[in-house]
Parts: C-alpha cells; sequence; structure tokens
C-alpha cells in the first residue's frame, strides 16, 4: 500500500471504511471504501485522528483478498436456511440475519474450526435461542485489511463442509394435555397445571387442543394417551407423577402407550426429573411436579426445540449441563439471563 500525506489525499480513492467514534453516542463509517476524497473530507479525516491516507492494489489481487470479498464470502457461506447475508458489508464487516421467526441452530464444531484459523473471526448468539425476523444472529469478518489467499481457502474449505448457522421457524402444533393426580381428580386439591402449561404453549404460537385430568391409575393414564393421539394431537404434555414415589405411575404409562426413544431425566434444576418420549412418532414431554413452584424449568428450555422440529437426544440433554442451573431469582427475567445457555 502507499502512503498519502492527508493534504495530497484530495482525489484519491479509499480503499477501506475510516471509522469515526464518539464515545457513547456514535460509530460509523466516516469515509467508504471506494470514495474519492474531496476536500471536505480532509477535515473529518482530521477529526477522527487521521494524517494519511493509504492506497493500493485493486480489491482482488492474485496473493490477497480484501476485508470486503472475504467477509462478504464468508458469510454467504455461513447462512443456511432461514439466514442471510447483510450485503454489502460495513466497516469490514457482514453480519447475519434471521429470514424467519424461529430458533437459531449453531454448528459449534465447525464454528469453533473456523475461528482456529489465523485472522478471520465470526461471533454469534447462542445456539437453541429464540430470535425474531430481521435480527443479528451473528457477524464475520477478516482480521487484517487484505488476508492471504491461504488463509481465506482454509477458511472456505470449513464453510464448504455446510452452513453454521440455520433458523428453524416453530411449528404449529395441537397439544395434549394430560394432568395426572388422583388429588386433582378427586377435587381434593384445584388443578395449577392447566394455565402455567397453557400460557407456556399459547406464547410460542400453539394451541392446547385437549386438556384431561386422570387419577394415579396405569391402565386409565395410558388409555387416556391413546385417546389425546386419536384425537389428532400431535404434541403431548404430560404433568406430574414422575418422581421416585411407587405411587407415581406416569412414566410406566407412558411406556405401556408405545413410547419410543425414551429419555428420562436431564441435567436442568428445575426439571432433572422431565421425560421425553415418541409415540408413534409424536412427541411427548413429561412435566415433573416442580413446574407448580417454579416459574422457569426444563420445560421451557426443552419445548422450542420441540415445536422447531428438533429431534433431542441424549447427548442433546447431557451438553445442557452447563447454564443449566436455574437460580430461582425472586424477580425472573428468563430468558434474559444465564439459565440454559
Amino acid at each position: 500500500m502507499e502512503q498519502v500525506p492527508l493534504q495530497d489525499a484530495v482525489g484519491r480513492r479509499a480503499i477501506h471504511d475510516m471509522t469515526g467514534i464518539v464515545p457513547g453516542k456514535s460509530k460509523g463509517a466516516v469515509i467508504r471504501r471506494g470514495q474519492e476524497i474531496s476536500i471536505s473530507d480532509i477535515c473529518r479525516l482530521q477529526q477522527i485522528g487521521k494524517k494519511n491516507l493509504y492506497t493500493g492494489p485493486p480489491p482482488e489481487v492474485k496473493d490477497w483478498v480484501h476485508e470486503d470479498a472475504a467477509a462478504e464470502s464468508f458469510a454467504r457461506a455461513m447462512a443456511g436456511n432461514g439466514v442471510y447475508p447483510q450485503i454489502p458489508p460495513m466497516e469490514g464487516r457482514v453480519n447475519l440475519k434471521a429470514s424467519v421467526d424461529g430458533m437459531l441452530m449453531v454448528n459449534k464444531q465447525n464454528l469453533l474450526a473456523f475461528n482456529l484459523i489465523p485472522q478471520v473471526m465470526c461471533a454469534s448468539r447462542q445456539g437453541f435461542m429464540l430470535v425474531k425476523k430481521d435480527t443479528v444472529i451473528a457477524g464475520t469478518r477478516a482480521i487484517p485489511l487484505y488476508l492471504s489467499r491461504s488463509a481465506f481457502n482454509k477458511a472456505m474449505q470449513v464453510l464448504n463442509l455446510g452452513p453454521l448457522f440455520e433458523v428453524l421457524p416453530l411449528i404449529s402444533k395441537k397439544v395434549g394435555l394430560l394432568i395426572t393426580g388422583t388429588e386433582i381428580f378427586d377435587g381434593v386439591i384445584q388443578d395449577r397445571f392447566q394455565p402455567i402449561i397453557t400460557d407456556k404453549v399459547h406464547k410460542l404460537g400453539s394451541q392446547v387442543y385437549k386438556s384431561v385430568i386422570c387419577p394415579d391409575d396405569q391402565e386409565r393414564i395410558k388409555s387416556e394417551l391413546l385417546e389425546l393421539l386419536d384425537a389428532g394431537c400431535d404434541l403431548i404434555v404430560t404433568t406430574a407423577g414422575l418422581s421416585v414415589d411407587p405411587d407415581d405411575l406416569t412414566r410406566r404409562a407412558i411406556q405401556e402407550a408405545g413410547a419410543m426413544d425414551i429419555l428420562y431425566g436431564a441435567p436442568i434444576l428445575p426439571g432433572d426429573m422431565t421425560m421425553l418420549a415418541w409415540i408413534n412418532s409424536v412427541p411427548l414431554i413429561g412435566v415433573p411436579a416442580c413446574a407448580l413452584y417454579f416459574k422457569t424449568t426444563g420445560f421451557d428450555l426443552l419445548l422450542p426445540r420441540i415445536l422447531a422440529g428438533h429431534k433431542i437426544t441424549r447427548l442433546d440433554l447431557a451438553q445442557m449441563a452447563e447454564g443449566s442451573l436455574c437460580l430461582a431469582c425472586k424477580s425472573c427475567t428468563y430468558p434474559k439471563c444465564p439459565f440454559g445457555k
């Protein structure tokens, strides 16, 4: 690159965006790449502390890739379904945005591999977060103004393995709610599960299609489960009956109803006795009694994944352990807190 004193820069063209910052007020490009410098621009550049202007090779040369071209290539390769790159680059960076409301999925292994390559970077929001359309979910750039072609090729080799980011829209489901407990069925105590579950389901765009209260009777629970399936429910939520108490029969009844791929127990507090299963491809979430006391539990972490069509595995649950200890704050701010992240 050629260094040109600022007083001699009129008529020259900038080879990169030049940023001006007013602490606590603003940050943005004062001069854009390719802009021809005028006399008035000289004053702006002096105000942001510039003494020289640099001119150099064209944006694309054999052994080097300009920061804008690199960032754009990275972003296009990173964007999967439900994600789009915000083009053109700004200050050498390209943001990736959600094109739909939904759940952000991050290929963590490939994101790590990309960031292990020197002189490139990508930062993103946490995977499995719910995001709104047109919100920023990640940003990428090359660190130097000109990235070596070898480093660029290494980065693209990682990205060619597949997108790093995807946003899965939540599917509206007809939820069958099975509330278990002889004490509730007999009217000894009033049910409080239905409004709790209904509110959480509705907030994510689904509906409680049918709700049933059933005593702690294994055959009755099994029968009611099958009836909810016959009624057309495509997601089943059961409540309580999942503890170590021998009188809690919900788990056994779910097994008897033909449940497959059962996952009982999760490294989530509260919600360690949560149950996941599938009956004839219909997902089932067993919510333990702790959800009556705690505002936020494992149900809040798992329900969005189910609605996004993500098949939860034991590995998924194990990977949730770090960060899945709720602090039970007096003033709950979930999801704007560390729980589940």
